[in-house]
Parts: C-alpha cells; structure tokens; sequence
C-alpha cells in the first residue's frame, strides 16, 4: 500500500482498521514533499511540527476507540491565502513575506475540529492574481505532469499538491477560474461553489463579490467530503448562507436535461480539447440525458467586464497594505513616501496593473463608464444563465480552451493569459457553483469537463461529474 496514493475514504478506512497510523500516514507524505517539491515548488511553507501534533491527537483518540471524523487523521495543503494560526501567510507577494496568521479562517478551523491534518501552506499567484501561476513573489509551481509547464492558477499549489501525492486533499480559492483552471489543468477535481456557500472569514480578498473557497481533491467523492466538512453559515462572513435543503434534491442522469453553451465551442478552442469534452457529454447521451443546446449571448463580454469589476475591488481591499498596519514597509523621507515606496516595492507587477487599473475605473468621472456599466453587463450575463437554467439542469463546457501551456509562453501577453478565463469567469460573475472532473488527456497532458449548476445546486453537479469519472 502506497499511502500517498489514498484517497480520503480508503486513509478513513485504513486508520480505523488501524493498518497504519495518522503519525505514519502524514510523515509518508512530508517524505514525499522532501522528496518532490523541491522541483514542483508547490509548498511555501511546511507546518511540520503542528502536522506531527495533529495527527498525535489523531491516533490517541484512535487508541481510545473514540469516534472518527472522516478528514481525522487525512494530510491537507492549505492554499497560502487562508490564515492558520501561528503559520506564516504570504498570499505569494512580498507585501507579506513575513506576516503570520493570528488566527485561523473559519474554513481552516472546521478543518482542524473534523481532525484533517494541516501539512502546510501551497503556492498562489499574488493575492491570487493569475491564471498560470507564474505571478508568486516566489517563484512558479510546475506542473506534475510535466514540469516544464504551469500547474494553472491561482489556486497553483493546491492543485500541484494533490496531483503529486504530497496532500490528499487542498483548499483554494476561485475568483475568476482559480479552483478550476488548476484542477483541470492537474488532472484532478476542484470545485468552486455557489457565492456565499462556504465562508469567506480569514481569507485574504483579492475582489470581495467574486471570491470564493472550495475543495481540491483526487476524486468526486473526496471533493464532497470536504465540501461537506466546510460549507455553511459562518457569523463573521455575512455574505455567507446555508444551503437551501429544497435544491439538495438530485435527478438520476437518464433523466438529467443538460445545457451545452454554442458559444463556448468556437474557434480557438483546441480541436483535442473539444473532442474530448464532446465525446464526454456524448457519454451522457447514450445513458439517457438529453443534450440541449443554450446560449448565453454575452459570454464574450464577460471576461472585459470581470477586468473591471475584480481589479476596481481589488484596489479598494488592497489599500490596507500602506506599509504602516502590517506587512512590509519600506523607509522613507515622509509618510507618502512610505506608502509610495512600501506599495511599489511590496507589490508585484501583474497586482500593481490591477490596482492601477481599478483605481482608474473607479475615479471620477470614469465610475459611470466603467465600473458602472460592467455591472450592468453582470447582471446580462446573470440573465443569460438564469435564461438558460429554465430549460436544463445543469450545464457541460470544457474548463479550458487550452492545454497547460509551457512555463513563460504566455507571461509576456496578457492579453492572451486573461482568454485562459474565458470559460471560468462568467460563474464567478453569476454566483453559479461549477467544478472540474478529468475527462481525459491529450497525450500526456490532462483536460477538464466543467459542470455548471444552478444556485446551490452542488449535490447534482456532483452526481453528474461522478458518472463523467468512472467513465473518464
């Protein structure tokens, strides 16, 4: 038995039987990441010591014949974007280099209190500002796959973690495709769920509408397990919510109605990666559902409007790093030029352009023309799938229009590096939950089946995407 290869219910299985140990079960897997990262580059900082005593109380409570949470005693990564108490958070920026976390995100604690055992914190592209991961102050995760491509971002080192056997299971976050892009581009599965369903208390904001924490894992099954241990109301988030109990109800898949967008099969997608997402929901198909074509018309206005709504919230939330409260600070003549020479020297260059980007769209005299009217467009593209959810139960694209790309290809084109989102950001802008499942590879290198459900619509989103598995 290779115990880095477990998935979350056969590790559950295994200390129960007591086949071996919490203390063993996670010391395979900081070997592992000695061993691994060294190339991948996915952990930031490793938590040795509290993993160690973690999982000491994991295994006295199993000499007790005490009850077992399922996550009690199963290694994790935390993407380094969440706080953890008394473990350093960088959020991949030198702004934080070396801040530490005086308490932990609500997300971590319900982690904690199920027993799940923290490895350490994974690599994010800065203040979770990418799609490739490239853009960490510390350097980019590769991919396990092939390490001379990205890992996908923001969420880099969550997904790199788990497709490297160094954690069973990660958190990330998911602004614009930041769970997803990875997971697909991994090979693994990464959910982003509905606004609101999971709490957001401790979680460093990069745009406060648009983010989202989710589960990254091997499996559909250890996905929901998470997702489970994680999700619900949290009275210091109060966007935060309970899932309504009335859309916990699922449809078998011959009798699934599934939507697939006609503007998302356009040129420019890679004919393997269209190939394989076709062959998937033709799959589906031949079990019984029905294949109904949507359209969401203002899909190609989505991703220039999430460029004005993410970078105009990031500017606001990232005015509290001034060199002054926290963080690094740099000396200078007076106070402006402490902020000056703190932010420009603490920021990296993708999060200074959003910043200058949004602080503009916000201004006077361009609010009205910009941030204004890329609402407007949010609410066309809410629309469009609440338009599209009358008809169908869910929703199949393709995660990416591309395979992960080589490292640097496209870091000099932003352009070119934003249409990575183009499949991802809409969910973000609607509040939609969506995750990725493999559906194949092309050669050597994995492809993500994205699933869309309607609000709250999890639990059918998570039926669909294990039939898309077992079939994968």
């Amino acid at each position: 038995m290779i115990l880095t290869e477990l998935t979350i219910t056969r590790a559950h299985q295994g200390l129960k039987k007591k086949e071996f140990s919490a203390v063993e079960l996670v010391k395979s897997h900081l070997d592992n990441i000695k061993k691994k990262d060294k190339e991948i580059h996915a952990f930031l900082t490793l938590a040795e010591d509290l993993a160690l005593a973690q999982a000491r109380a994991v295994d006295e409570k199993i000499a007790k014949s005490e009850e077992l949470d399922i996550l009690a005693g199963v290694p994790c990564a935390i993407k380094d974007i969440f706080m953890v108490e008394g473990v350093r958070c960088t959020a991949g920026s030198k702004i934080l280099e070396n801040y530490v976390a005086p308490y932990d995100a609500t997300v971590v604690r319900k982690l904690k209190d199920g027993g799940a055992i923290i490895l350490g914190k994974v690599n994010t592209d800065e203040f979770t500002m990418g799609s490739s991961g490239e853009n960490s102050a510390f350097g980019p995760t590769k991919n396990p796959h092939d390490l001379t491509r990205v890992a996908g971002g923001s969420s880099s080192g969550s997904a790199a973690a788990v497709a490297g056997n160094m954690a069973i299971f990660s958190l990330g976050t998911d602004t614009g495709g930041s769970i997803r892009l990875p997971a697909s581009f991994c090979g693994i599965v990464g959910l982003k769920p509905t606004y609101g369903a999971v709490s957001r208390y401790g979680e460093i904001a990069f745009a406060s509408s648009l983010d989202q924490a989710g589960p990254m894992a091997k499996t559909v099954e250890d996905c929901r397990i998470v997702f489970d241990a994680i999700k619900g109301q949290d009275k210091f988030d109060s966007t935060s919510v309970t899932q309504p109990l009335s859309h916990s109800a699922t449809k078998p898949i011959n009798d699934l109605v599934i939507g697939v967008p006609k503007e998302y099969f356009i040129k420019g997608i890679n004919p393997d990666v269209e190939k394989l997402v076709k062959g998937a929901i033709y799959k589906y198909e031949k079990a019984g559902a029905k294949i109904v074509e949507v359209s969401l018309p203002h899909t190609e206005y989505a991703l220039p409007c999430y460029y004005i709504i993410a970078p105009s919230e990031a500017s606001a939330n990232l005015a509290r790093y001034d060199g002054i409260k926290y963080g690094f600070s740099a000396e200078g003549k007076d106070l402006m030029d402490v902020y000056l020479k703190s932010r420009g020297q603490g920021f990296g260059p993708e999060v200074r352009k959003r910043i200058i980007l949004g602080t503009y769209a916000l201004s006077s005299g361009y609010y009205e023309a910009y941030y204004k009217r890329a609402q407007k467009v949010r609410t066309k593209v809410i629309e469009d799938f609440n338009n599209a959810f009358k008809k169908v139960d869910i929703i199949i694209t393709p995660t990416s229009p591309i395979l992960p790309f080589k490292i640097g290809e496209k870091i000099d084109d932003p352009l070119s590096m934003y249409l990575v989102d183009v499949y991802t950001v809409s969910i973000n802008l609607a509040g939609l939950p969506a995750l990725s499942v493999p559906c194949g590879k092309v050669r050597h290198l994995p492809v993500g089946l994205q699933i869309i459900g309607k609000y709250f619509g999890e639990n059918q989103i998570f039926e669909a995407a294990a039939f898309s598995e077992i079939l994968a």
